[in-house]
């Protein structure tokens, strides 16, 4: 568990932060997920896009569409929203301060871009103003609760949501003590609180108390979990030649992608749903 220790001891300029340079997407605004990762998949922007039209294709997002993106990192989804789904009414959140600047001088004429909390929605957006609300690859950092009375409250009629979560397995009731300290260790590498992972029907019923319906849970841990480990195995470490944190950060993030997989214990879902 060395590299665990050494893991949590890293302190980049925001938790979340990570180099996507170094990954493969050399673009000023830049993708910053896990990515989907399939066959054919040939870098990593292409299988952090494909993670991103997974949510939008799962809720039918259209240029009719008036779009919240939480989390939108660097910028690269809201630049494909506009390009590709033609969303012409976007507002963003995002709680790295450096970014939002960033982005508020490259994308100002397109997208209305704030720098807040996941959780505090309602306080920026008093409205019930948005059609569809998404967050790739970010929302398991929050406790799903909270999270979802947060997309609720700034949703309108019929609204709908996209985001992907960490979900219990149904072994996960035959773990014993030790097993669960050694989850709990694990996922808070990752900034993750065990405390906030569910069952898939434990994760349905809080939707369901949220007044949700059309629930999707789809899991994808072998197209992101083994897909980003395996990218960064066969693809990455050959052509990282830095040694520096950056590229370490990103190593023993895929390492733990890998445990987690290939354990099984911890799945990695997209949920979708509409407000009823």
């Amino acid at each position: 568990m060395k590299w665990l220790q050494a893991f949590r001891n890293y302190f980049p300029e925001h938790k979340y932060a990570i180099n996507s340079k170094l990954l493969g997407d050399k673009a000023e605004l830049a993708w910053s997920n896990l990515g989907y990762w399939q066959a054919d998949t040939s870098s990593y922007p292409q299988a952090c896009q494909a993670l991103a039209d997974q949510l939008a294709q799962a809720i039918d997002l259209n240029k009719k569409d008036r779009l919240l993106d939480i989390g939108c990192g660097q910028g690269a989804s809201l630049v494909h929203w506009h390009s590709i789904y033609q969303i012409q009414q976007m507002s963003a959140v995002e709680m790295q301060s450096a970014c939002v600047t960033h982005l508020q001088k490259k994308l100002a004429s397109t997208v209305d871009i704030h720098c807040g909390s996941f959780l505090n929605l309602n306080a920026i957006f008093p409205q019930k103003t948005f059609d569809a609300v998404l967050c790739i690859d970010a929302a398991y950092h929050s406790p799903l609760n909270s999270f979802l009375f947060s997309m609720h409250s700034v949703l309108n009629s019929k609204g709908r949501i996209g985001f992907h979560y960490l979900m219990w397995s149904d072994k996960y009731q035959d773990l014993n003590t030790w097993q669960k300290l050694r989850y709990q260790a694990l996922l808070k590498a990752a900034d993750v609180n065990i405390g906030h992972l569910l069952r898939q029907t434990d994760l349905q019923h809080s939707l369901e108390h949220f007044e949700f319906q059309n629930i999707h849970i789809q899991d994808m841990s072998l197209e992101v979990f083994a897909g980003f480990e395996n990218y960064v195995a066969t693809d990455l470490n050959s052509k990282i030649q830095s040694q520096g944190m950056d590229a370490f950060k990103i190593r023993m993030t895929a390492k733990l992608c890998g445990v987690l997989y290939q354990e099984g214990m911890v799945r990695y879902v997209q949920i979708t749903a509409q407000k009823a």
